[in-house]
């Protein structure tokens, strides 16, 4: 009988690893809310054909929300299920030829995937730090010697030493030139022919997998529509909206090519396609000029990326896997790109490792149309300049007179009229036009209370206590200070 049931459960082991699904986590870059058109389908004029159908088969997930209105404190959370601003990067991004933002003894979902025995890859961009070395001294370059890293160069502390098996891509926007293969630098090219080689390097590395046992993680973080915004000549001209609208048309177009790619190698049943933005569209865009035109980059949201207001952190985010997601079907509970990770976690049956996912919550439920479960109180966001706000159901309480980001008006030219917070009911203002923060003391007071316990305790879901790296954290920017009260 021992035998019979040893036998029982290694085929059931055996079977739930084969029912392991792929994972595919495409995520643009200042790919705003309104941009894609089956969530804009009235002020959205840009063709998105391969978001569209994305969604048609899958869900949209219209309460999505990034880790922070910038790139790389999203990037974190995604790769670690917990907040950025719990580090040193209190506001901005980082500048590249540097020691990794991610501490080596931090877990991270690609490490835990891999340590699950999933072939885990990235292609794309990074921007969470690593430093380059020249490969004769051993000596890390400086930012300053070089515009752009020099071929042969080392990466000692790049994603290959943070839990991914393959890397192919480049660390951010201002050395996009410098193409990188797992941990060295191995040419230069135009930054005009970095979206072409990451939709190659990306079908390819789907077709690699074909006929294999071992499921994989594809982290495919694209480098577009963020600036410079340089469609391929073949793309110019598409949209009819200058040179973003025609950025966007072929971002969109990697996600038919990954479609396409798991459609012919008969994966497409079983992966997770998801598709998302690390924050919302740049003023650099010509925000205003494709309003003009009549194309709305945030929708019906106020602001755009680096804003506290819902431009800046609401985000697309469509999800498709047929094995468990209800085709056309959406979604509007909250959740937040830092809950991927403890989400990869249940998808898999394994408890999330020690160490991690202090912010992270599972949204698996919500694939089938259930109620997400969880004792976290709310999601926090984070602006470029380190405004908080906290959401919790359909309040949200920002810690800012003003955009808290690069729309008008700035931090600095509030006017002096104006409360100094905002309080918004965004089920009835999507848009954050009334601000109710001086007629609802009490609520205020309570999303305050519990924006305080998150950061003092190091976490904002279950768990032990865990100390911020950054102890000394401001919580009202505006009023230098008033900083996050430490737990006692």
């Amino acid at each position: 009988m021992k035998h019979l049931w040893l036998i029982l459960f290694l085929y059931s082991s055996s079977f739930a690893a084969e029912q392991r699904p792929n994972i595919v986590f495409l995520i643009c870059d200042d790919l705003g809310y309104g941009d894609v058109h089956c969530l804009n389908p009235e002020h959205g004029k840009i063709a998105t054909p391969g978001a569209d159908r994305l969604a048609a088969q899958g869900t949209i997930f219209t309460d999505a929300h990034s880790g922070s209105s910038v790139c790389t404190p999203t990037r974190y959370g995604v790769m670690t299920g917990r907040y950025s601003w719990r580090t040193k990067l209190q506001s901005g991004v980082v500048e590249g030829f540097a020691p990794s933002l991610i501490a080596k003894d931090r877990p991270t979902v690609a490490s835990f995937l891999k340590s699950a025995g999933y072939h885990t890859a990235i292609i794309g961009k990074w921007h969470l730090n690593f430093e380059y070395l020249d490969p004769k001294s051993g000596k890390p370059y400086k930012a300053k010697e070089f515009d752009t890293p020099p071929v042969g160069a080392k990466i000692p502390d790049g994603p290959v030493t943070r839990g991914f098996d393959y890397y192919h891509g480049f660390h951010h926007a201002r050395d996009m030139e410098a193409v990188i293969e797992n941990d060295a630098v191995i040419e230069h090219d135009e930054v005009v022919h970095m979206l072409p080689r990451l939709r190659r390097k990306a079908v390819e590395y789907i077709d690699s997998r074909k006929g294999q046992e071992q499921p994989f993680f594809l982290y495919l973080p694209l480098g577009s529509p963020h600036t410079p915004i340089v469609p391929a000549p073949e793309w110019q001209g598409r949209s009819g909206l200058g040179d973003y609208g025609d950025f966007v048309m072929q971002t969109d177009d990697v996600v038919v090519a990954v479609s396409e790619a798991l459609e012919r190698n008969g994966m497409t049943k079983n992966t997770l396609f998801i598709l998302t933005s690390d924050n919302g569209c740049s003023k650099a865009a010509g925000i205003d000029k494709l309003a003009a035109q009549g194309h709305k980059v945030s929708a019906n949201l106020r602001g755009s990326k680096a804003d506290i207001w819902d431009g800046g952190h609401r985000i697309p985010f469509i999800a498709r896997w047929p094995a468990k997601i209800a085709a056309g079907s959406t979604n509007d509970q909250l959740i937040c790109l830092v809950d991927f990770f403890a989400t990869a976690a249940d998808i898999i049956g394994q408890p999330v490792p020690a160490g991690s996912c202090e912010d992270s919550v599972s949204f698996l439920p919500a694939f089938s149309g259930e109620k997400i479960v969880s004792t976290r109180h709310g999601v926090i966001h984070h602006s470029i300049s380190g405004h908080f706000a906290y959401r919790q159901g359909p309040w949200k309480l920002a810690l800012a007179r003003a955009s808290g980001g690069w729309t008008s008006p700035t931090e600095a030219k509030a006017p002096a009229d104006w409360p100094k917070g905002q309080l918004y009911h965004m089920k009835d203002d999507i848009g954050e036009t009334t601000n109710l923060f001086e007629s609802k003391p009490e609520i205020v007071n309570q999303l305050l209370d519990l924006l305080q316990a998150d950061i003092a305790r190091g976490r904002s879901t279950d768990g032990p206590d865990s100390a911020n790296d950054f102890a000394d954290i401001v919580l009202w920017k505006s009023e230098k200070g008033k900083r996050a009260k430490k737990k006692n």
